[in-house]
């Protein structure tokens, strides 16, 4: 069931799965490249924005920044950007079953049921999105969050199309990689439920330190319920929906609303 890197098999013969040991170091490889690398800054930069003279509360975070005063470079670049970033997921797929539509079968990601998918992501995404705003509202009033700029890029006729496929990116990347693939692995490893909600969860808020303490832990909340709904569904389909909508609202909203509605 897992991919092996042993001389290939001739057909009919099962592939033998790899060591705990090259499990983990597999583990520690992909996250290295990814989200893991995320986190490690991501905390370095809240070390950087604590030694600053200036307060959190009066610091920005900027998302989906422009790459290029051109507009066409800045298409590029944006394009480039959406597609290295999917480079891990791709990894993670190719490492985690022989053929890639054994790996998207044990992430659920099969697309017997897109509409069912849709809903439960839109359910989901309500739970999480309405408590999270109030959470960063709270956290700007505390000091707690730095002021998350969500959509940085310079306006074109590209600009929302590029936004709602940066937040399709995000999702697949990290509910592929922080739930699906690492959840899958970390059961192989024989952990247990606990650790590896925990795992998962303090990896998802790890990567968002950078907004501040408050986003994170919004964040492991957030990765606490994906969790718990992948152990229980074994589908990352409507975790896919639910980041994205939530990603849509936020990148695409922050573009379009006027701007004084947003300084408080």
């Amino acid at each position: 069931m897992t991919q092996s890197f042993s001389a290939p098999t001739s057909p009919g013969e099962s592939t033998p799965a790899p060591s705990r040991a090259r499990l983990g170091a597999e583990i520690v490889i992909v996250l290295g490249l990814s989200l893991g690398q995320s986190g490690v800054y991501a905390v370095m930069n809240l070390i950087r924005r604590y030694l600053s003279t200036k307060p959190l509360a009066d610091q920005t975070a900027s998302l989906n920044v422009s790459q290029a005063a051109s507009a066409t470079l800045d298409l590029i670049y944006q394009f480039l950007a959406l597609g290295f970033g999917l480079m891990p997921v791709a990894l993670a797929l190719f490492l985690l079953a022989p053929r890639w539509r054994e790996s998207l079968r044990v992430l659920g990601l099969t697309g017997s049921r897109p509409g069912r998918d849709l809903l439960v992501g839109t359910g989901l995404a309500a739970l999480i999105g309405i408590p999270g705003l109030a959470l960063y509202v709270g956290g700007r009033l505390l000091g707690l969050s730095a002021e998350v700029v969500a959509s940085a890029l310079n306006t074109h006729w590209w600009t929302v199309p590029i936004l709602i496929l940066a937040a399709l990116k995000n999702a697949v990347l990290e509910e592929v990689i922080v739930v699906g693939y690492l959840i899958t692995r970390l059961e192989q490893l024989r952990w247990g439920p606990v650790a590896i909600i925990a795992t998962s969860s303090l990896l998802r808020g790890s990567y968002h330190l950078y907004q501040g303490p408050a986003m994170a832990v919004g964040n492991v909340v957030m990765g606490i319920v994906f969790s718990l709904w992948f152990l229980k569904k074994r589908r990352v389909g409507p975790l896919i929906a639910a980041h994205t909508i939530l990603d849509v609202v936020a990148f695409v909203g922050y573009a379009l609303i006027p701007t004084e509605w947003l300084n408080f």
